[in-house]
């Protein structure tokens, strides 16, 4: 199936979703990497507040390459998910509701998916300049020392992305090797 779905994202949306599903995604997404990750479940650790909302919130694991003139952006692919499993299941009890990357995800994160109602879906590797015209604006919110892995607020459109992680449990990559 294919979907257009505008952020934040609720869990009716989430719960039509199934893996192999084609989604154009619109609306606010925030970047995150490794150590921006670290920092959001220390600071929720410690009682402090996070930098955006959790609610329905998206989360695109990507570190920007610097910004050539005229544009929003630099090359915006996405990178190697299974380094932030480690603090996602914190973030999808506290609202989460979908995640971008690439690669495959651990069984935690899997069941902690299926538990609060999210998804994964998966953006083109080696296909960042083509991801980077789907963003409109960019803008640091958040560990602004961090460079490239600092948290981005990004308003998207249309940025295609396919479900690999459904609600269910269900896993694209595993339909694709039966």
């Amino acid at each position: 199936m294919e979907y257009r779905l505008q952020t934040p994202l609720s869990e009716k949306d989430i719960m039509r979703l199934r893996s192999g599903d084609l989604v154009y995604l619109s609306g606010t997404v925030y970047s995150a990497r490794d150590t921006a990750h670290k920092r959001l479940v220390e600071a929720l650790g410690n009682g402090e507040s996070v930098p955006f909302d959790l609610k329905g919130a998206v989360i695109y694991y990507m570190g920007p390459t610097p910004t050539p003139p005229e544009y929003v952006i630099g090359s915006a692919g996405p990178t190697t998910s299974y380094r932030m499993d480690t603090y996602t299941p914190k973030l999808l009890e506290l609202g989460l509701k979908a995640t971008i990357g690439k690669g495959n995800r651990s069984s935690e994160v899997i069941e902690s998916m299926k538990k609060h109602k999210s998804v994964y879906f998966g953006a083109t590797g080696g296909a960042g300049a083509l991801l980077s015209r789907c963003i409109k604006s960019a803008k640091v919110i958040a560990y602004d020392d961090l460079g490239a892995e600092a948290i981005r607020k990004l308003e998207v459109k249309e940025m295609p992305l396919l479900v690999i992680n459904d609600a269910y449990g269900d896993e694209l990559y595993a339909k694709i090797k039966q």
